[in-house]
This record gives C-alpha cells, sequence and structure tokens, in this order.
C-alpha cells in the first residue's frame, strides 16, 4: 500500500480485503448472515434457484489472450500469487500497461454463443453466470459509460455482427429456455473513479480505491453514479435477468466507505425485474439473497440458498493446456453440492478464439450423458439426511427419497449389494435408469440393496442412484 499525504495509509483496507478474499477465491458467509427477503415473489424465486442445481459459469474477457488469471496480475498487493504464471520480464508499471492494452488484439471471431447455448442445455445447465465486467472494467457489453468495453473503437471485435457479446449470449441461452445470472464486479481497477490516476497510490495498486472515499466525497460519488449508470444499463437493455451476481466483496460501506448504494440500485432495478435476485458476495444482509462458496463446498448441509462455484479446470479463466476434471469428478461434486443443499455453478473460460476448449467439452458431455439417466434425482431436490457420507449422497423430492452409491473410479470393484445408511421407513428401491423393484434388507444402520444382475456387471458407473419409497 502506498502513502497518503506522506503518511502510512491505514491498513484497516488491507485486512478487510483480505477477510474477503484470498489468492483471489472468496470466503463465504456464514448460513445465520443469510437475511429471508419478505417479498413473496423474491421467495418464489428462491424456490425457484434451488430447484435448478447446475449453472454454466463463464469467466471470459481480454485476459484470455494470455492464458492467465484474470484481472488479479494488476494489483500489486496480489503479485505475490497472481503474477506466478507471467513469465516476461517487464516491471509492474509496464505489465499493467500491457494488461490494460490486451483490448485492442481481443476479437474471438469465432464467438458462436449458440453452439455455447446447446451444449449447456443438452448437458443437463439450468442457467448461465456470465461474467459482464471482473475487476478490471472492461465491458462484454455495449456500455455508454466508457469505451473500455468489447464494442470500444479500440477493440477490433466491434466490428463483428455479433459483437455485444451479452446480448448475443443471455438471447442464446434464453432461447434454449435456460435463465439469465449477470457477473458484474463492483470495483473497477480501469476507472479514473476508482483507481485515480495520481492520487495517493502513486504507482502501487491494491484491490481498493486508491484514495479515502471520506476524504475525497466527489469522486466517490462519480464512481457510484457510474456503477449505478452501468448496472442499470444491464438490468433495462438486455432483456430478462435473473440474478444480478455481484463479485469484490470488499466494495461496502464498511471498507473504509466504500458505500456504493447497492440498495438503492437494486430496488431501481426491481423497479423493471421485480424478480431479480441479488447475490451481494460475503456481505450478509438484505442483498446477499445466495451464498456463493467459491471452489470450496461447505463442511455440512445449509438450508439457505447457496451456490458453490468451482471450475472445470484449474482456473476461471482460460488457461493454455489446463487439466480439466473427469465427468465422474463433476459428478461426485454435483453430488456433494446438492445432498448439501447448494447449486453448483460449473465454469468454463472460453478460448480467446471465442471457442470452448475440447476437454472442458468432453468433460461436459461426460457429465450430461450421466444426468440424462440420473437427473430426476437432482433436480428439484432437497436435503435429506444423511446428506453426504464421501461414498453416498441423499436428495428428496415430496415423498420419494433417493440415495446415491458413488464409485470413484471405474475400476472400483462393484459388489452385488451395495449398503446406505438411511435409516427412514422404505417400502420399495428402485434403481434408476432400470425396470422393476429391487431386493433389500434393512438393518438398524441403514439398507442393504442388492443390485441387478446387469448393474453389478463390467466397470464402475459414476453413481447408481436408488428411489427409496416410503
Amino acid at each position: 500500500m502506498s502513502e497518503q499525504a506522506g503518511q502510512p495509509q491505514e491498513t484497516l483496507n488491507e485486512e478487510q480485503e483480505e477477510q474477503v478474499v484470498q489468492q483471489g477465491v472468496h470466503n463465504f458467509s456464514a448460513e445465520e448472515e443469510w437475511v429471508k427477503p419478505t417479498d413473496p415473489l423474491l421467495l418464489e424465486r428462491l424456490e425457484w434457484f434451488k430447484d435448478q442445481k447446475l449453472g454454466f459459469m463463464m469467466h471470459w474477457g481480454p485476459y484470455s489472450q494470455l492464458g492467465i488469471v484474470e484481472s488479479w496480475a494488476l494489483s500489486d498487493a496480489d503479485a505475490d500469487w497472481s503474477r506466478d504464471g507471467i513469465d516476461w520480464d517487464v516491471d509492474s508499471e509496464e505489465l499493467k500497461r500491457q494488461y490494460f492494452d490486451l483490448n485492442k488484439t481481443f476479437n474471438p471471431i469465432r464467438f458462436q454463443p449458440e453452439l455455447w447455448a446447446e451444449l449447456a442445455a443438452d448437458n443437463g445447465f439450468k442457467y448461465l453466470l456470465f461474467t459482464t465486467k471482473h475487476h478490471d472494467g472492461f465491458c462484454m457489453w455495449d456500455t455508454h459509460t466508457t469505451d473500455y468495453r468489447i464494442t470500444g473503437p479500440d477493440t477490433p471485435f466491434h466490428r463483428h455482427p455479433k459483437a455485444d457479446i451479452c446480448k448475443h449470449l443471455f438471447e442464446a441461452f434464453r432461447e434454449k429456455g435456460m435463465a439469465v445470472a449477470a457477473y458484474f464486479s463492483k470495483a473497477d481497477w480501469h476507472s479514473p473513479y476508482y483507481w485515480a490516476p495520481g492520487m495517493e497510490r502513486g504507482t502501487t495498486t491494491s484491490r481498493g480505491p486508491s484514495y479515502h472515499p471520506q476524504d475525497y466525497p466527489w469522486l466517490w460519488e462519480q464512481f457510484v453514479k457510474f456503477t449505478h449508470d452501468q448496472i442499470m444499463e444491464l438490468l433495462t437493455r438486455y432483456g430478462r435477468i435473473d440474478v444480478l451476481w455481484l463479485d469484490a466483496g470488499w466494495v461496502y460501506e464498511g471498507a473504509r466507505g466504500q458505500d456504493i448504494r447497492l440498495g438503492e440500485v437494486v430496488e431501481r432495478a426491481r423497479q423493471h425485474q421485480p424478480w431479480l435476485l441479488s447475490a451481494d458476495r460475503t456481505i450478509g444482509g438484505p442483498y446477499e439473497n445466495i451464498i456463493t462458496p467459491e471452489q470450496t463446498i461447505p463442511s455440512g448441509p445449509m438450508t439457505v440458498p447457496w451456490e458453490s462455484c468451482i471450475t472445470l479446470g484449474t482456473s476461471f479463466s482460460f488457461r493454455y493446456e489446463d487439466k480439466y476434471k473427469t465427468g465422474r469428478q463433476l459428478a461426485h461434486i454435483l453430488l456433494e453440492v446438492v445432498a448439501k443443499g447448494g447449486n453448483l455453478a460449473l465454469n468454463v473460460g472460453p478460448q480467446p478464439d471465442g471457442r470452448l476448449p475440447e476437454g472442458a467439452i468432453r468433460s461436459m458431455k461426460e457429465l450430461g450423458v450421466w444426468l440424462k439417466v440420473n437427473g430426476e434425482a437432482v433436480y428439484g431436490t432437497r436435503i435429506c439426511a444423511p446428506y453426504f457420507t464421501g461414498r453416498t449422497a441423499f436428495t428428496r423430492k415430496g415423498d420419494t427419497a433417493y440415495g446415491f452409491y458413488l464409485y470413484p473410479n471405474e475400476n472400483t470393484p462393484v459388489e452385488p449389494e451395495v449398503f446406505l445408511p438411511y435409516t427412514d421407513p422404505v417400502s420399495a428401491v428402485e434403481l434408476i435408469g432400470t425396470d422393476g423393484v429391487l431386493e433389500f434388507t434393512r438393518t438398524a444402520e441403514g439398507i442393504a440393496i442388492r443390485l441387478p444382475e446387469a448393474a453389478a456387471a463390467g466397470s464402475a458407473p459414476i453413481a447408481h442412484a436408488f428411489r427409496l419409497l416410503a
């Protein structure tokens, strides 16, 4: 952190920021911090959200050209981890100049939103969660607030017929019957109202603004207006938005006065879209309708609406030669999330040319094949004890409970009998994807189920899913 007026800046800002995010990964609010909305429509929409289970998350922008972590390399305070993949010999200021100039070469001419939407819909995804703007401030829609945008004159893609990426992407996913969640960073490291050139910070950058908002209220007010204008553009010019998903949890009133008056703009947006859910990450209170763990799954079930955002590869942004999770790994992650009451926002980073990586597509299709058979036990369900044990998972829909028996890999022996630690009354057991009822015996600890001969043969499936009928 740089000095202000010859004195060190307050350490409170950095401490607060560290509590919010570590190495780009956010913590998540405790269940008791969740505030139940009073609006019946919002309560109805939260139940809808809990039914969806699987979202298609995408981090995409000019940074994809370099295959580095999105935005974070701009922050000197995060240099120790965010620049570990940067191997060209430039100093900090030159790095920032080169990063902010990436819009001048970003030209994803192979962008085909209809193919993305078709892939997601065919493989079990129910909604899109797209980065309209990350912390670097580059806008993936035709904003009127800045030239630092996908349709800006310096961005070669602005001549493309689908240059307004958010417009065409949102329309393509809606055409497939999928909902839209708009990711929006409350910080903006390109805005002169947030990182104000020449003010206090000198050449050193951190996550927060380069000045104390209480010392420069007129400048901060310009940033608030800028932020409100951008949010209202997205919520009035881009069709139905189901969730406003707000990142940069260090931007809030308690952090050196970074009050963007979020409630004011959300309520304005709800005058146009009264169903709008808000996910103000890590803040708690009335505008964090959805709690959002990142790259992690809560240790136990939560009854409030929540969504884990987890990468299909190793990074939220595109990385060259990335390693992608297998369909089996994805299904097991999804089952743990769903068994604990949450949704999974599975993140894919598109390539700089506008295509999705082949490895990511392959894994998504593997997951989709399994969901086509077993989705009944995933979508529209709620938690059911004993939730998730590592080898077993449970959900419920009405009077029907579902039990999953997970196989770590295809070489895991498939025994003729599997045990589920489920102790509620069961009158019949069925294996999803087959006909007829199965033999089972009850013990004090649960039920032992006899698999059909065909189901016990061959390599291990991702998981067996059973209907447990009361």
